[in-house]
């Protein structure tokens, strides 16, 4: 065999190793694309089951919270704006989430004011949904955010860093609750 043959093979050999390393390194891109959706839309279906229990809360306690109108209206407003900030992107969702937080904690404080709301089985079970979907909302945020950090990382680092861009791939932002719904309930004992 003559070098030139030589030369030809192992240039042929580089290309299609190379071809091969971008073929990976697209799939790997791809991959951690389509987990981060998939986790983002884990958040919304948590998100939505939420959603879907504080009318059911708001019916039944505004029979006996007449004089309490104006914290019925923002837990609806509430409910509505983060209805709509769902289809946003993280960042809306969660400044829109907090705010219904917020709503549902004063709706809260002011069912303790209410002793028949305090026994009434269909409010504590309202509630004790809420909580459980509350729990199932966070572990999928931790996911969804472990999930975008490891994305990030992969389109940062190289190699990907060089291709990542031009082939249409960016960061994604992080799920994060706003400081006042993070913060922990007063517990009061009688």
């Amino acid at each position: 065999m003559s070098g030139a043959v030589i030369a030809l093979i192992v240039i042929i050999g580089v290309l299609v190793l190379g071809a091969l390393l971008l073929v990976v390194l697209y799939n790997g891109l791809v991959r951690g694309r389509l987990r981060v959706d998939e986790a983002w839309a884990q958040i919304g279906v948590q998100l939505k089951r939420r959603h879907d229990l504080v009318p059911n809360l708001v019916n039944a306690v505004k029979d006996y919270m007449s004089f309490e109108q104006d914290v019925l209206t923002r837990v609806t407003e509430a409910r509505a704006s983060a209805v709509a900030a769902g289809a946003q992107g993280p960042v809306q969702a969660a400044a829109a989430e907090g705010q219904l937080t917020g709503a549902l904690r004063s709706l809260f404080a002011v069912v303790e004011n209410y002793p028949e709301l305090k026994a009434n089985e269909n409010v504590l079970s309202l509630q004790e949904q809420l909580t459980t979907t509350e729990n199932q909302v966070a572990f999928s945020r931790q996911h969804y955010n472990a999930t975008v950090l490891e994305y990030n990382t992969s389109i940062a680092t190289f190699p990907a860093v060089l291709l990542a861009g031009g082939l249409g791939f960016s960061s994604r932002e992080f799920f994060e609750v706003e400081p006042e719904a993070q913060a922990v309930p007063e517990v009061h004992l009688r």
